[in-house]
């Protein structure tokens, strides 16, 4: 059996400036914007090579994905799902099996709690899920579509903001 790696990457910190602005418009603030490139920068730095994106379309995934990978060499094709604007656990799950050949490395960028929740069930790893915070899990599939509720992974790694540098 080979192996995916799923990244999942939650949006960076978004501003609540605007109280008049809906929660699928607000923006990225400051510090989300500098977490977002440094999270792009970390990819660039491990030689990441995504094949695939599937991102939530809310204003402030758009652009945590766009920071992300404004300075990568390679810019992976990017989807905008509905279903993964506050995508749950089952829905992300969804997602992915539906996920075409070949994609080897597939990146999710999208919300809390879902991801948290979802972490959990797929590695049963509890743990907080920050803004801007990247997992990385192996999974042991050949193929997306045989993702399902009983897949299990193991997390790799887990980078939060505050264990970066941010400049």
């Amino acid at each position: 059996m080979t192996t995916k790696t799923l990244l999942l990457l939650r949006h960076a910190k978004s501003s609540w400036d605007d109280p008049g602005l809906e929660d699928f418009d607000r923006p990225l603030n400051a510090r989300g914007r500098k977490a977002a490139t440094r999270m792009g920068r970390l990819l660039r730095e491990k030689s990441i090579a995504i094949d695939l994106v599937q991102c939530s379309p809310s204003i402030r995934t758009r652009e945590t994905a766009k920071r992300v990978f404004a300075e990568q060499k390679c810019s992976p094709r990017i989807n905008y799902l509905d279903d993964l604007y506050h995508a749950s656990p089952d829905q992300i799950t969804q997602i992915l099996c539906q996920i075409a050949e070949p994609n080897s490395c597939v990146m999710v960028i999208g919300h809390n709690p879902g991801f948290a929740e979802f972490l959990d069930r797929v590695t049963g790893v509890c743990d907080s899920f920050p803004t801007s915070a990247l997992a990385w899990i192996e999974l042991k599939l050949d193929r997306w579509n045989q993702f399902s509720e009983q897949t299990r992974g193991e997390l790799k790694q887990m980078w939060r903001p505050r264990d970066l540098e941010v400049e």
